[in-house]
């Protein structure tokens, strides 16, 4: 009986759709990578960056951020992905704007708490490539 339920359970958890999604900046020494898994209704959106320095940020250090949690869709093509920084009344917002070939960043003034230095989650206008 439980085996029957198990797997009637599995089998119906598999018409969920879901979908990944890879994008990636490359800008000189900074990588930037964008992950968006939509499950059903849900949608989650994890920014990393390594951010090395160019050779006009000399003096700079190596950073490396990261932010990931539940996006809000705004519209067809754009996220804003919101995290609170512990201790205080403000959130960091990253919303993305996803074009026919990749996805452009912006991020709150608030977001250098968890990106400090060289580091951020913008991308500045430049887009972020979708990988296939």
């Amino acid at each position: 009986m439980k085996k029957t339920l198990f797997l009637a359970i599995a089998l119906m958890s598999g018409s969920v759709m879901a979908a990944t999604d890879h994008y990636l900046l490359r800008d000189g020494n900074h990588v930037q990578h964008l992950k968006i898994n939509a499950v059903g209704n849900d949608t989650n959106v994890t920014v990393d960056v390594d951010f090395e320095p160019n050779p006009d940020e000399a003096g700079k250090h190596a950073c490396s951020a990261l932010i990931s949690g539940e996006a809000k869709v705004i519209a067809e093509n754009e996220l804003v992905l919101k995290k609170h920084i512990e201790g205080e009344a403000r959130s960091c917002s990253v919303k993305v704007h996803l074009t026919p070939n990749g996805a452009k960043l912006e991020q709150s003034e608030e977001c250098t708490y968890f990106a400090a230095g060289i580091c951020k989650f913008a991308s500045d206008g430049k887009e972020l490539l979708k990988i296939k």
